[in-house]
């Protein structure tokens, strides 16, 4: 077990910016890069969104609640898929969609549920780094949330889905609608949802700005390529990305041709 005497305490477990009037992004900057999953929430008319949920090392509702315009407004949570960086408060909240092929994994998590990296499975630690992410530290994260943390207790809660999420369907705020698209490549279920009045994207792992990990467990670089393709048919005019800045039309481009070479497409 790493000595975590030396970590420090962090104030705050989440960082929270503006999108845009309606939209904030949540980080967890104490998170290492390969894992610090931006999650995002929309305020609507009728019910609010949270896209992905964070690794669970502290509760992300309070952060979450006041985000709200309206006091107590019914949250939509929303898993873009179930890697250990987006599920991890899916249990804290009411409503949970996912597509069914996760519904199991968000259920039950057994893919990766440590933050203790000599518990990472060896082939894992290769692929990251393989993919152009710095090595890791002993732990996944740099500070503790609190005074006698012991980070050999983190352990994914998961929760089972109160609903489920395919291709065509649409979540429905009230004055926004974003439609569904199976978006598969790096994960078997992994969804993208897409407001076509705005041209909004949120990606989740789909496609961010950053290195793309593809060869992977449940991965595969074929659905990959369809789905590129799939985006590059939107009417796009912003990316929000599971990881890394939020991108244009033209970035999100570079990025498919960048990995089409890279693939031999």
């Amino acid at each position: 077990m790493p000595d975590v005497s030396h970590y420090p305490i962090a104030p705050d477990w989440f960082s929270i910016s503006r999108v845009d009037d309606t939209t904030d992004m949540l980080l967890e900057p104490h998170v290492h890069v390969l894992e610090q999953a931006n999650m995002f929430f929309v305020r609507g008319s009728e019910r609010d969104m949270i896209i992905d949920t964070g690794m669970g090392i502290v509760p992300i509702a309070p952060y979450v609640d006041p985000l709200s315009a309206k006091p107590h407004s019914e949250i939509v949570c929303v898993s873009t898929h179930t890697h250990i960086d987006h599920i991890g408060g899916v249990h804290e909240f009411d409503i949970r969609l996912v597509h069914p092929i996760e519904a199991g994994e968000m259920a039950a998590p057994s893919i990766m549920n440590t933050i203790i990296r000599d518990e990472i499975d060896p082939k894992l630690l290769e692929l990251f780094a393989s993919s152009g992410y710095p090595p890791l530290d002993e732990l996944l994260i740099n500070a503790l949330p609190h005074e006698g943390y012991d980070p050999a207790s983190y352990k994914l809660k998961g929760a089972p889905a109160t609903g489920l999420l395919e291709e065509g369907d649409t979540v429905d705020l009230g004055d926004r609608q974003f439609t569904v698209l199976h978006v598969p490549g790096h994960s078997p279920g992994s969804i993208a949802l897409f407001e076509e009045k705005t041209g909004i994207l949120f990606a989740g792992d789909a496609i961010y700005d950053g290195p793309l990990i593809y060869n992977g467990p449940g991965m595969s670089v074929d659905d990959y390529v369809v789905t590129m393709k799939k985006l590059q048919a939107l009417d796009i005019t912003i990316v929000h990305g599971g990881h890394d800045p939020s991108f244009d039309r033209k970035r999100l481009d570079e990025i498919v041709e960048k990995y089409f070479r890279i693939w031999g497409v």
